[in-house]
């Protein structure tokens, strides 16, 4: 399949751009390679369960619910010879006038300026309106783009998977069209390779060690709101979000107080629960996650609060960490 033209785009997203300016001395231009790989499409097709898998860390939330990651989030994956900088992308989507998913949109769409290359995900049951929508946008970065067939397992039988590759690969010009299970890995190796060779040659864009350019309190609040997105009735989640206030760390335990926003007080009722049973919950399943991540012990203190509407504010958007896509 013929490449795509490369058309850089001018600019970096500024989230992004500082971090550009680190360069590790130890390693030159012609002995290793680097870029921005931005993952791209519509709502779950499993593009954060991707970036989880390459990056060998839990980097972005995981949950059955569509629009399940709202911000762009950078999953670094270093080896000896190259670095591979992953750009988890809110699912873009059409249909919808509230700010917040505009915000979304334009997160998703700006991971592209300056990308060196584009995975652009699908679900291997079926080539949806939204599949175009987001593929449409993909065509307007002009960027190459390998075609990932995620969801293999979901195939009831192997010979199933021939005429997806014919049907979906005819919809666009990509570099390469790879087929996956990111949930249970099947190919990922493969994809990996591929990804290696196609990055431009280059010195290490982040310190070896970093895994997301993400902070710590962003990554409590995913987690939390994680929990609630698996554990609450479908009314609520979807007007749900997280801000920490407070953290201490200590050498073995960290403090973090988080307020959870809802934008009507039946929601608040639901996440509480009777009781308070709902939300205390909530906290362990996250509390136990975040240890696991960060490997110490975490000391969590939730309060549930009601912001009518935060979700078409633009003061409440900024305070919640989407000033870059308003």
């Amino acid at each position: 399949m013929k490449l795509l033209a490369k058309v850089r785009v001018v600019g970096v997203p500024s989230r992004l751009q500082h971090r550009l300016r680190w360069k590790n001395s130890s390693v030159t231009e012609n002995q290793h390679r680097s870029g921005f790989v931005a993952v791209i499409g519509r709502p779950n097709t499993g593009k954060s369960t991707l970036v989880n898998a390459l990056v060998h860390e839990k980097i972005s939330i995981v949950t059955s619910k569509p629009q399940t990651t709202r911000h762009s989030i950078l999953g670094i994956l270093t080896e000896p010879e190259v670095q591979v900088v992953l750009v988890d992308t809110p699912g873009l989507h059409g249909g919808s006038s509230r700010l917040i998913n505009r915000a979304m949109n334009r997160s998703a769409t700006a991971s592209m300026t300056g990308a060196d290359l584009a995975l652009f995900m699908v679900d291997a049951t079926g080539w949806t309106s939204g599949d175009n929508h987001a593929l449409e946008r993909l065509q307007e970065a002009g960027i190459p783009a390998f075609l990932v067939i995620n969801k293999l397992d979901l195939l009831k039988r192997r010979e199933d998977l021939l005429p997806v590759l014919e049907n979906f690969s005819a919809r666009g010009d990509f570099a390469e069209v790879i087929p996956i299970s990111a949930r249970r890995g099947t190919n990922l190796e493969r994809l990996l390779d591929t990804i290696r060779q196609s990055m431009p040659l280059g010195p290490q864009l982040f310190p070896p060690e970093a895994k997301t350019d993400r902070s710590m309190e962003f990554r409590i609040a995913e987690v939390l709101r994680e929990k609630m997105l698996s554990m609450l009735r479908q009314e609520a989640p979807y007007g749900l979000a997280v801000e920490v206030l407070a953290l201490e760390k200590r050498s073995d335990l960290i403090l973090a107080d988080a307020v959870i926003w809802v934008e009507r007080e039946s929601h608040q009722g639901i996440v509480v629960g009777r009781h308070g049973e709902q939300i205390k919950k909530i906290s362990t399943s996250a509390r136990m996650d975040l240890e696991a991540i960060f490997s110490r012990r975490f000391y969590l203190t939730t309060h549930v609060k009601v912001k009518e509407n935060w979700g078409d504010s633009v003061r409440a958007l900024r305070q919640l960490g989407y000033e870059e896509s308003l």
